[in-house]
Protein backbone atom coordinates (compact mmCIF):
# COMPACT_ATOMS: atom_id res chain seq x y z
CA UNK A 1 0.00 0.00 0.00
CA UNK A 2 1.09 3.52 -0.95
CA UNK A 3 0.11 4.77 2.73
CA UNK A 4 3.09 2.11 3.89
CA UNK A 5 6.35 3.36 1.89
CA UNK A 6 8.80 4.33 3.95
CA UNK A 7 10.10 7.96 4.51
CA UNK A 8 13.79 7.20 3.82
CA UNK A 9 12.52 5.48 0.75
CA UNK A 10 10.35 8.48 -0.29
CA UNK A 11 13.22 11.25 0.60
CA UNK A 12 15.53 8.97 -1.51
CA UNK A 13 13.07 9.09 -4.10
CA UNK A 14 13.13 13.18 -3.96
CA UNK A 15 16.89 13.16 -4.28
CA UNK A 16 16.95 11.46 -7.37
CA UNK A 17 14.14 13.67 -8.51
CA UNK A 18 16.64 16.78 -7.79
CA UNK A 19 19.10 15.27 -10.50
CA UNK A 20 16.76 13.94 -12.81
CA UNK A 21 18.12 10.75 -12.95
CA UNK A 22 14.56 9.16 -13.15
CA UNK A 23 13.36 5.84 -13.65
CA UNK A 24 9.83 4.66 -14.51
CA UNK A 25 10.29 2.73 -11.75
CA UNK A 26 10.83 6.10 -9.79
CA UNK A 27 8.09 7.24 -11.41
CA UNK A 28 5.82 4.93 -10.51
CA UNK A 29 6.70 5.24 -6.84
CA UNK A 30 6.24 8.88 -7.01
CA UNK A 31 2.55 8.43 -8.58
CA UNK A 32 1.79 5.62 -5.92
CA UNK A 33 2.97 8.05 -3.22
CA UNK A 34 0.94 11.27 -4.63
CA UNK A 35 -2.34 8.75 -4.49
CA UNK A 36 -1.16 8.41 -0.76
CA UNK A 37 -2.73 11.63 0.00
CA UNK A 38 -6.16 11.22 -1.76
CA UNK A 39 -7.85 9.74 1.33
CA UNK A 40 -6.21 12.55 3.74
CA UNK A 41 -7.31 15.24 1.26
CA UNK A 42 -11.10 13.55 0.65
CA UNK A 43 -11.77 13.60 4.39
CA UNK A 44 -10.33 17.37 5.20
CA UNK A 45 -12.35 18.43 1.95
CA UNK A 46 -15.85 16.78 3.43
CA UNK A 47 -15.06 18.16 7.05
CA UNK A 48 -14.65 21.50 5.41
CA UNK A 49 -18.37 21.40 3.32
CA UNK A 50 -20.03 20.19 6.02
CA UNK A 51 -18.40 22.11 8.65
CA UNK A 52 -17.58 25.85 7.32
CA UNK A 53 -20.08 25.28 4.17
CA UNK A 54 -18.09 26.30 1.81
CA UNK A 55 -16.91 24.95 -1.80
CA UNK A 56 -13.32 24.12 -1.72
CA UNK A 57 -11.22 23.87 -5.12
CA UNK A 58 -8.26 22.00 -5.33
CA UNK A 59 -6.41 18.73 -6.13
CA UNK A 60 -6.04 15.22 -3.95
CA UNK A 61 -1.89 15.56 -5.46
CA UNK A 62 0.41 17.88 -7.14
CA UNK A 63 1.88 16.87 -10.06
CA UNK A 64 4.94 15.33 -10.74
CA UNK A 65 6.27 18.26 -12.80
CA UNK A 66 5.47 20.24 -9.71
CA UNK A 67 6.82 18.02 -7.16
CA UNK A 68 10.00 18.16 -9.13
CA UNK A 69 10.25 21.67 -9.78
CA UNK A 70 9.41 22.58 -5.83
CA UNK A 71 12.45 20.18 -4.95
CA UNK A 72 14.91 21.71 -7.33
CA UNK A 73 13.47 25.55 -6.18
CA UNK A 74 13.77 24.85 -2.27
CA UNK A 75 16.02 23.43 -0.05
CA UNK A 76 13.55 20.34 1.05
CA UNK A 77 13.15 16.69 1.20
CA UNK A 78 10.33 14.68 -0.57
CA UNK A 79 8.09 14.26 2.38
CA UNK A 80 8.51 17.41 3.88
CA UNK A 81 6.65 19.00 1.05
CA UNK A 82 3.25 20.67 2.67
CA UNK A 83 1.48 21.04 -0.51
CA UNK A 84 1.54 17.63 -2.21
CA UNK A 85 -2.47 17.57 -1.40
CA UNK A 86 -3.92 20.95 -0.90
CA UNK A 87 -7.33 22.56 -1.65
CA UNK A 88 -8.44 26.82 -1.97
CA UNK A 89 -11.19 28.67 -0.24
CA UNK A 90 -12.05 32.39 -1.82
CA UNK A 91 -13.86 34.70 0.82
CA UNK A 92 -14.60 38.49 0.38
CA UNK A 93 -12.01 40.47 2.40
CA UNK A 94 -9.68 39.62 5.34
CA UNK A 95 -12.50 39.71 8.38
CA UNK A 96 -14.07 36.51 6.75
CA UNK A 97 -10.57 35.05 6.08
CA UNK A 98 -9.72 35.39 9.34
CA UNK A 99 -12.94 33.97 11.05
CA UNK A 100 -12.50 31.12 8.47
CA UNK A 101 -8.41 30.75 9.33
CA UNK A 102 -9.68 30.50 13.12
CA UNK A 103 -12.67 28.09 11.94
CA UNK A 104 -10.54 25.73 10.68
CA UNK A 105 -7.76 25.83 13.13
CA UNK A 106 -10.39 24.65 15.87
CA UNK A 107 -11.70 22.13 13.49
CA UNK A 108 -8.13 20.31 13.44
CA UNK A 109 -6.26 19.12 16.13
CA UNK A 110 -2.92 19.41 14.77
CA UNK A 111 -2.56 22.94 12.35
CA UNK A 112 0.35 25.44 11.25
CA UNK A 113 -0.57 28.57 10.19
CA UNK A 114 1.61 30.24 7.80
CA UNK A 115 0.33 33.80 6.67
CA UNK A 116 1.72 35.19 3.86
CA UNK A 117 0.14 38.21 4.42
CA UNK A 118 2.97 39.64 6.55
CA UNK A 119 5.42 38.04 4.59
CA UNK A 120 4.37 37.95 1.05
CA UNK A 121 6.10 35.77 -1.08
CA UNK A 122 7.27 37.54 -4.09
CA UNK A 123 3.74 39.24 -3.80
CA UNK A 124 1.78 36.61 -3.40
CA UNK A 125 -0.39 36.97 -0.53
CA UNK A 126 -2.85 34.53 1.20
CA UNK A 127 -3.17 32.05 4.53
CA UNK A 128 -2.27 28.92 4.36
CA UNK A 129 -3.65 26.26 6.90
CA UNK A 130 -1.61 23.22 7.15
CA UNK A 131 -3.49 20.36 8.19
CA UNK A 132 -1.42 17.24 9.54
CA UNK A 133 -3.71 14.00 9.40
CA UNK A 134 -2.33 11.12 11.45
CA UNK A 135 -0.83 10.00 8.05
CA UNK A 136 -0.20 12.83 5.87
CA UNK A 137 -0.07 17.08 5.27
CA UNK A 138 -3.38 18.59 3.84
CA UNK A 139 -3.12 22.79 2.54
CA UNK A 140 -6.14 24.58 2.82
CA UNK A 141 -4.98 27.80 1.21
CA UNK A 142 -7.48 31.04 2.17
CA UNK A 143 -7.87 33.63 -0.07
CA UNK A 144 -9.74 37.04 -0.33
CA UNK A 145 -11.01 37.59 -3.83
CA UNK A 146 -8.33 40.87 -4.19
CA UNK A 147 -5.61 38.08 -3.33
CA UNK A 148 -6.76 35.00 -5.10
CA UNK A 149 -6.99 37.99 -8.57
CA UNK A 150 -3.76 38.70 -8.02
CA UNK A 151 -2.34 35.41 -7.75
CA UNK A 152 -4.34 34.41 -11.06
CA UNK A 153 -2.54 37.56 -12.93
CA UNK A 154 0.40 35.96 -11.48
CA UNK A 155 -0.12 33.14 -12.89
CA UNK A 156 -1.26 34.11 -16.49
CA UNK A 157 1.50 35.99 -16.50
CA UNK A 158 4.17 33.14 -15.73
CA UNK A 159 1.96 31.02 -17.99
CA UNK A 160 2.89 33.65 -21.12
CA UNK A 161 6.08 35.23 -20.00
CA UNK A 162 8.30 33.87 -18.04
CA UNK A 163 7.60 30.84 -15.47
CA UNK A 164 10.20 32.26 -13.12
CA UNK A 165 7.69 35.84 -12.56
CA UNK A 166 5.87 33.47 -10.30
CA UNK A 167 9.01 32.64 -7.87
CA UNK A 168 9.76 36.85 -8.31
CA UNK A 169 13.03 35.89 -11.38
CA UNK A 170 11.07 37.76 -13.75
CA UNK A 171 11.83 40.36 -16.04
CA UNK A 172 11.72 44.15 -13.66
CA UNK A 173 9.88 45.53 -16.48
CA UNK A 174 6.99 42.79 -15.45
CA UNK A 175 7.45 42.22 -12.03
CA UNK A 176 7.82 45.88 -10.75
CA UNK A 177 4.26 46.96 -11.97
CA UNK A 178 3.03 43.19 -10.40
CA UNK A 179 4.69 43.82 -6.96
CA UNK A 180 2.83 47.42 -7.30
CA UNK A 181 -0.12 45.60 -7.36
CA UNK A 182 0.21 43.58 -4.36
CA UNK A 183 0.91 46.75 -2.67
CA UNK A 184 -1.79 48.26 -3.70
CA UNK A 185 -4.17 44.98 -2.74
CA UNK A 186 -2.31 44.90 0.66
CA UNK A 187 -3.50 48.78 1.50
CA UNK A 188 -6.75 48.27 0.43
CA UNK A 189 -7.32 45.15 2.51
CA UNK A 190 -5.72 46.38 5.68
CA UNK A 191 -8.01 49.54 5.62
CA UNK A 192 -11.17 47.47 5.24
CA UNK A 193 -9.62 45.50 8.20
CA UNK A 194 -9.38 48.43 10.67
CA UNK A 195 -12.69 50.14 9.62
CA UNK A 196 -14.22 46.09 10.29
CA UNK A 197 -12.48 46.98 13.31
CA UNK A 198 -13.91 49.92 14.55
CA UNK A 199 -17.39 49.10 14.15
CA UNK A 200 -17.26 46.12 15.78
CA UNK A 201 -15.92 47.96 18.75
CA UNK A 202 -18.85 50.40 18.16
CA UNK A 203 -21.36 48.04 18.22
CA UNK A 204 -19.60 46.37 21.44
CA UNK A 205 -20.08 50.00 22.58
CA UNK A 206 -24.04 50.51 21.91
CA UNK A 207 -25.20 47.03 23.92
CA UNK A 208 -23.94 47.91 26.37
CA UNK A 209 -26.27 50.29 27.18
CA UNK A 210 -24.12 52.26 30.09
CA UNK A 211 -23.79 55.75 27.53
CA UNK A 212 -25.25 58.79 28.31
CA UNK A 213 -28.03 60.30 25.68
CA UNK A 214 -25.18 62.25 24.37
CA UNK A 215 -22.29 59.67 23.95
CA UNK A 216 -24.89 57.61 22.47
CA UNK A 217 -25.63 59.76 19.65
CA UNK A 218 -21.64 60.35 19.46
CA UNK A 219 -21.22 56.50 18.70
CA UNK A 220 -24.12 56.44 16.52
CA UNK A 221 -22.52 59.32 14.21
CA UNK A 222 -19.55 57.04 14.16
CA UNK A 223 -21.38 54.00 13.47
CA UNK A 224 -22.90 56.02 10.23
CA UNK A 225 -19.83 57.24 8.91
CA UNK A 226 -17.85 53.82 9.40
CA UNK A 227 -20.76 52.43 7.27
CA UNK A 228 -20.40 54.77 4.62
CA UNK A 229 -16.21 54.23 4.41
CA UNK A 230 -16.94 50.36 4.34
CA UNK A 231 -19.37 51.16 1.32
CA UNK A 232 -16.85 53.43 -0.10
CA UNK A 233 -14.08 50.66 0.24
CA UNK A 234 -16.34 47.60 -1.06
CA UNK A 235 -16.71 49.56 -4.43
CA UNK A 236 -13.06 50.18 -4.45
CA UNK A 237 -13.00 46.57 -4.00
CA UNK A 238 -14.72 45.92 -6.88
CA UNK A 239 -12.60 48.04 -8.78
CA UNK A 240 -9.65 46.57 -8.04
CA UNK A 241 -11.15 43.00 -9.01
CA UNK A 242 -12.49 44.38 -11.97
CA UNK A 243 -8.84 45.55 -12.96
CA UNK A 244 -6.68 42.60 -12.28
CA UNK A 245 -9.30 40.23 -13.81
CA UNK A 246 -8.86 42.66 -16.74
CA UNK A 247 -5.27 42.76 -17.22
CA UNK A 248 -5.46 38.88 -16.54
CA UNK A 249 -7.65 39.03 -19.73
CA UNK A 250 -5.65 41.19 -21.74
CA UNK A 251 -2.02 39.26 -21.21
CA UNK A 252 -4.07 36.12 -21.79
CA UNK A 253 -5.48 37.93 -25.36
CA UNK A 254 -1.99 39.00 -26.38
CA UNK A 255 -0.82 35.58 -25.99
CA UNK A 256 -3.40 34.23 -28.45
Amino acid sequence: MASEISKTKIDKLGDRLKKGNITEADLRLLDEYRRSFTEAYETIVGIIRNEVTLEPTGRPAKSTTAISEKLLRETIRLTQVQDIAGCRLIVVDMVEQERVVQRLSKLFDNVTIVDRRKQPSHGYRAVHVIVKTPAKLVEIQVRTALQHAWAELSEKLSDVIDPAIKYGRGDKSVMKPLLNLSAVVARQEVKEAKLAKIESDILVLMSEGSLSPDQEQVVVNLKRTADEHQKKHAAVREESLSLLRSIKDDVQRGAE
